[in-house]
């Protein structure tokens, strides 16, 4: 694979600094939109945009010029209503349709369309009930803007995410049925979205990765 361009929103987080790592580290060049620059604290080869997921002017700064888009946004634990993901998404896919930048890959999680109910008895009857319930209904609406974006896109459903090491050993599904889907680590998912950035079989796929 060619050295990309390639734009992390959520770049901070945990899963975004390890795909801004592993990125680096194959070459690729990374640019990392976050809303507080100063604090940022990543590499020194990493382009920093500042950027605010609910601001386009912003994202289309970000967003120019790059061969591919990957979201890694997350949000706070809340039982509180959010439209956070599915608006900030939405503002990401104008800026992209806009720059002519067509590849997005996005990354949701397990619980989110057809994958609700196949994260495990804890999960699924604790877990997402309790304290996960309005932000996955938010996922939900985030996944029906990637579906309706027209671009070249690909949906990432991790299990539960773990900070292990990089196991080359994850499962990559589009099917569902009978499978419980288990612990998955940042490494991995990040290992498997950086391998098909030009993948033209998982444009218009939902994978959902799991060990």
């Amino acid at each position: 694979m060619e050295a990309m361009k390639l734009l992390v929103i959520g770049a901070t987080g945990p899963t975004g600094r390890e795909l801004v790592s592993q990125a680096i580290s194959l070459g690729h060049t990374v640019t990392a939109a976050v809303r507080n620059p100063d604090s940022a604290n990543l590499s020194s080869t990493v382009r920093i945009v500042k950027a605010d997921i609910t601001d386009q002017a912003s994202l289309a700064t970000a967003v120019a010029g790059q061969d591919v888009v990957i979201s890694s946004l997350g949000t706070k634990l809340s039982h509180q209503p959010t439209t956070l993901l599915s608006e900030g998404t939405r503002k990401l896919v104008d800026a992209m349709q806009q720059a002519a930048v067509r590849r997005f890959i996005c990354i949701t999680g397990v619980g989110a369309g057809d994958s609700k109910g196949h994260g495990g008895f804890f999960y699924d009857r604790i877990l997402n009930p309790l304290l996960l319930s309005e932000i996955y209904k938010d996922k939900d609406r985030q996944e029906t803007v990637v579906r309706d974006s027209g671009l070249d896109w690909t949906l990432v459903r991790p299990g539960t995410l773990t900070n292990g090491a990089t196991t080359n050993r994850v499962k990559a599904l589009t099917d569902l049925t009978g499978i419980t889907m288990g612990k998955v680590s940042r490494a991995d998912v990040a290992a498997y979205i950086l391998a098909h950035l030009d993948d033209p079989q998982s444009i218009g796929s939902t994978i959902n990765l799991t060990y």
